[in-house]
């Protein structure tokens, strides 16, 4: 399945440590997941900056040197594999739209439903590709303005459209600003955790797992907070909660809400995915 990872530091650190210099790093994992990598962060200044290719990272030299050199104060990188969508530019994550950048792991269906409602909201415009993926994030765009930017509130009103109106079988979303990162975990058929590491005495910024080894020194004695599709071997990873949002501010304060209790009206399961989006759900794809 697609992996997703945020990192919000509140303050510039070198994305290095995730994306290549682990043995099993986003670069190895993409061997998995080979319709696409990219990278979204916000650098010092607090402007948007995304680098994505529609081919694995491995593959891609261009993408392991930026990967290397881009530093920002908050990040979100994905690798791809595609369930809705060919292997393009445009289908690959995350997206970047008014200014803030997003990535998604999940499959959503209902697609004609869906652009219907976005016809409806004035956003057909929003989507440049074909993906499931970019249509959500256009419907929680429009939410947004909705609701005078409030990320949080517009993040709830489409989800909970989605969760009423379409086919889902998983929803789990990494929402970013220069200020602000949000996630989501929808329903529980998808894995999401948080690592909070803003209390003092967090130490040494090492993490690992079966298929993740990540280091920084920049993040040795600095607070920050991460979200992973997989838990690494530290204790202090927590899963979130199915309906789960989760908010960290300016300051790295987090705070979480169950806004989606219930499972969707109309719940996908395994078996009524087609073959190629069952294959990319599996955990080891």
């Amino acid at each position: 399945m697609c992996r997703l990872f945020g990192l919000h530091s509140g303050h510039p650190v070198v994305a290095t440590f995730w994306l290549l210099d682990a043995p099993d790093s986003l670069a190895e994992q993409s061997r998995r997941n080979p319709d696409g990598t990219g990278l979204g962060l916000f650098d010092a200044d607090g402007n948007p900056v995304v680098r994505k290719q529609p081919i694995a990272a491995w593959q891609d030299l261009d993408f392991a040197t930026e990967a290397r050199e881009m530093t920002g104060t908050t990040f979100i990188a994905h690798v791809r594999y595609a369930t809705t969508g060919a292997a393009a530019d445009a289908n690959t994550h995350p997206f970047l739209q008014d200014g803030r950048i997003f990535a998604h792991n999940g499959v959503v269906e209902g697609l004609d439903a869906l652009d219907a409602r976005l016809a409806e909201l004035g956003v057909t415009h929003l989507v440049r590709g074909d993906t499931d993926s970019e249509r959500v994030f256009a419907l929680i765009t429009a939410s947004v303005r909705r609701h005078d930017g409030d990320v949080g509130a517009g993040l709830v009103e489409a989800l909970r459209w989605l969760a009423a109106n379409v086919p889902i079988y998983a929803v789990n979303v990494l929402l970013a600003t220069a200020t602000d990162l949000w996630a989501l975990r929808y329903p529980d058929t998808h894995e999401l955790y948080l690592l909070d590491r803003t209390g003092g005495g967090h130490g040494r910024f090492s993490l690992r797992s079966k298929r993740i080894r990540a280091g920084s020194a920049h993040l040795d004695t600095s607070p920050s907070v991460v979200f992973a599709s997989e838990a690494m071997d530290d204790e202090r990873w927590h899963l979130l909660e199915p309906g789960e949002l989760v908010h960290v501010d300016a300051q790295l304060a987090i705070s979480r809400r169950v806004v989606l209790p219930d499972p969707p009206v109309h719940q996908l399961r395994r078996s009524d995915l087609s073959a190629a989006a069952t294959s990319a759900q599996h955990p080891f794809s």
